[in-house]
C-alpha cells in the first residue's frame, strides 16, 4: 500500500473519530440541559396570599419558603399577606430552592394627637407632621375659648385616624357702629364724642371754605353710613 493512501486513511479516520466526539458533546450538552430543565419549576406568584397558602404552593413544586423578619407597612396589602417575593414570580428555579417573602404589615397606625386648645395654625401643622389629613373645618364665634382656636375635635386624641375634622372659635365678633355724618359740625367737638365712644381721631390740615365758619368739620373718612368698630381710625378735615 502506498503512504499516500495510508495517510488518507488515517486522516479520513481522525476526522470520523473527531466527528463523532462532536456529536456526542453536542447531544451530551444538550441531554444535560434537558436534565437541568427537568428540574427547574416556574417560580409562582405569592403576593397578596398568605404565609400557610404560600408554603403550600411552593411545596407542591419543591420549592421551600422563608419569610424575612422584618415586616413592611403598606398601605394597600392587608396584615399578614406577603407583598414581595425573590426570585419574582415567573421565573425559573431549580427545586429545593428557597423563595424568600416579606410579609406586610398593614396600614402605618396614625394615633391622632389631642389638639383641643392649640391655635389652627400649630394643629396644622401637627397633624401635616403626622401625615393626617383635615377632613373639615368648622368655625364658631364665642367669648368662652380663646380666639383662632381648636375647641373640638372628631375623632378625639389617642384614636387611630387618617383623617380629622377641627372646630375652631374665632373669637367674639367686635360690635360695630354706624358712623355718623359731623359734615358741618364743629370738629373739635365732633372729635371728642367720638373718642369718648372709643375711636382714634385725628383731625387733619384746614382748607379755607367761604362762607363756612373756622373749625367746621368739610370732610370725613370714613364717610357718614360706614361700619366701624372701637379702635378703627377716624380723620376729620375742618375749615380754617
Amino acid at each position: 500500500m502506498r503512504l499516500g493512501t495510508r495517510v488518507w486513511g488515517i486522516g479520513k479516520f481522525l476526522v470520523l473519530v473527531g466527528a463523532l466526539g462532536l456529536t456526542f458533546l453536542v447531544f451530551f450538552g444538550l441531554a444535560m440541559r434537558m436534565a437541568l430543565r427537568a428540574r427547574e419549576v416556574e417560580v409562582p406568584s405569592l403576593a397578596g396570599k398568605s404565609v400557610n397558602d404560600a408554603t403550600r404552593l411552593v411545596a407542591a413544586l419543591g420549592l421551600g419558603l422563608r419569610v424575612d423578619d422584618n415586616q413592611r407597612s403598606d398601605e394597600k396589602i392587608p396584615a399578614g399577606q406577603i407583598m414581595q417575593q425573590d426570585p419574582p414570580a415567573g421565573s425559573r428555579a431549580r427545586r429545593q430552592r428557597t423563595v424568600r417573602v416579606w410579609v406586610s404589615a398593614g396600614a402605618r397606625a396614625i394615633v391622632v394627637p389631642p389638639l383641643i386648645g392649640q391655635t389652627d395654625r400649630t394643629a396644622r401643622m401637627r397633624l401635616d407632621q403626622d401625615g393626617i389629613e383635615v377632613a373639615s373645618t368648622t368655625e364658631v364665634r364665642s367669648p368662652d375659648y380663646p380666639a383662632d382656636a381648636v375647641v373640638a375635635q372628631d375623632p378625639p386624641g389617642q384614636s387611630r385616624a387618617g383623617r380629622v375634622s377641627l372646630l375652631i372659635n374665632r373669637g367674639e365678633e367686635a360690635t360695630t357702629y354706624v358712623m355718623p355724618d359731623v359734615i358741618g359740625t364743629e370738629g373739635e367737638r365732633a372729635a371728642a364724642a367720638l373718642r369718648r365712644g372709643g375711636f382714634r381721631v385725628t383731625i387733619t390740615g384746614s382748607q379755607p371754605y367761604p362762607g363756612v365758619p373756622p373749625g367746621t368739620v368739610v370732610k370725613q373718612t370714613p364717610a357718614g353710613g360706614f361700619r366701624v368698630a372701637a379702635g378703627d381710625p377716624i380723620s376729620l378735615e375742618v375749615s380754617r
